[in-house]
């Protein structure tokens, strides 16, 4: 009995250990995704701030003759309040007297005027440091001073009776904040970019490429797998040895044939040519093998054509096949910079998509991360939600599509 215990307790703790391993890895690949989509929501101040924290936080606001200002926890003779910023005011210095310390005066930086001048101000060793000199006005008489400590001097409001103010030090108040998460940095991105018309342009030429992949992929797989014609094996197999052809090899001649026929900075060279792929055509085809032949026999006695044999009886059967496939081509062809690069001007906005735009964004945007990690988000949050609604496919694809 207590062999059984000690085995179960020890099992627990196995699967207690690969959980906890896996939850840490799991939040170490979801961190950056977490990072870009907080920041996005971030103002500027919230940024840079130091220390740094991932949840956007925005100060909280009162309103005060109908203009809003920030809130702080301020402590007054009256104790804690809670006080609305109205000017910032300026730094106020604290000096003491060199004669009598316990003397001490606060003015404004202007006010104190350097003994000997800046270039060759006085100073004088007090309380082993050694201290430079000024002058303070009081009451008609100037008065040897020196800096004792320095602080930001604010004028706070009462939000419910805002005649009264106070004055306090913004160093030693607290601002209030909340989290939130406003949508400006988004709204500032599209139009400081034109990026809704580079997303129209990216969701229309993703849509047309998976389209016209899926298609050609489905006659020519069906072709490949049922038809027989002369040559047909080895015109397969030069048809499937293109997918090892790098890309990089193939830029120059696309591009001298997109300027034949005129498709330079147009979006028909981002769809025409990448239509057609061996790796869709290879996919369908061993799906179509798998198949029974019997179903296609039969149909084939009923009198029904090809086509329809095609499209009533092979293709309701590949779904996960075309769903595989059309997650695939979703990806690439959204995530497409290379060709878009090459073949659109990035001056052509009516034509850009998404990773053209993303790419100059980060130029105008260098000092605004939070611009940047918007339009990233926008970018993103496509192809990551048709990936999450597609995975189910995605997996049956992959578990029943192998290669016999």
């Amino acid at each position: 009995m207590r062999k059984a215990q000690s085995y179960q307790a020890q099992k627990l703790l196995v699967f207690a250990g690969a959980y906890a391993v896996l939850i840490i890895f799991g939040f170490l690949i979801l961190f950056p995704f977490l990072f870009m989509f907080f920041t996005s929501f971030k103002a500027p101040d919230d940024v840079f701030r130091s220390p740094p924290r991932l949840l956007p936080f925005t100060a909280q606001t009162a309103p005060i003759n109908g203009e809003p200002f920030p809130l702080y926890r301020v402590t007054t003779e009256q104790g804690v309040q809670t006080l609305a910023l109205i000017d910032e005011g300026g730094p106020i210095v604290t000096f003491a007297s060199v004669d009598d310390a316990s003397r001490t005066f606060e003015r404004a930086p202007r006010d104190a005027k350097p003994i000997g001048g800046f270039t060759a101000q006085e100073t004088q060793v007090i309380g082993g440091e050694e201290r430079r000199l000024w002058e303070v006005d009081e009451g008609g008489q100037l008065v040897r001073v020196y800096e004792v400590s320095r602080t930001n001097q604010g004028v706070f409001a009462d939000p419910n009776d805002p005649a009264r103010t106070v004055e306090a030090s913004l160093s030693s108040a607290q601002v209030l904040e909340e989290l939130r998460f406003p949508r400006t940095n988004y709204v500032r991105v599209l139009e400081l970019q034109n990026l809704d018309r580079s997303l129209t342009n990216t969701m229309l030429v993703t849509i047309l490429v998976v389209l016209g992949q899926v298609i050609t992929s489905v006659l020519g797989g069906y072709a490949f797998a049922r038809l027989r014609f002369p040559g047909r094996d080895g015109l397969f197999l030069l048809y499937l040895g293109t997918i090892m052809i790098p890309f990089v090899v193939l830029i120059i001649p696309m591009y001298q044939l997109m300027v034949i026929v005129g498709w330079v900075d147009r979006m028909a060279a981002l769809i025409l040519p990448w239509i057609f792929t061996a790796y869709g055509t290879f996919l369908m085809r061993q799906f179509f093998l798998s198949i029974p032949k019997d179903l296609e026999e039969a149909a084939l006695m009923d009198g029904a054509s090809r086509f329809r044999i095609l499209w009533q009886v092979f293709v309701p059967l590949a779904g996960p096949a075309i769903a595989t496939q059309a997650t695939f081509t979703f990806l690439y062809a959204w995530n497409s910079f290379v060709w878009p690069l090459v073949v659109i001007n990035t001056g052509n906005f009516d034509n850009q998509v998404l990773t053209l735009s993303l790419m100059v964004l980060q130029g105008r945007a260098a000092d605004s991360p939070n611009l940047v990690m918007a339009g990233t988000a926008i970018a993103v949050s496509v192809p990551l939600l048709i990936f999450v609604l597609a995975q189910r496919y995605f997996v049956e694809g992959i578990a029943t599509s192998g290669l016999k």
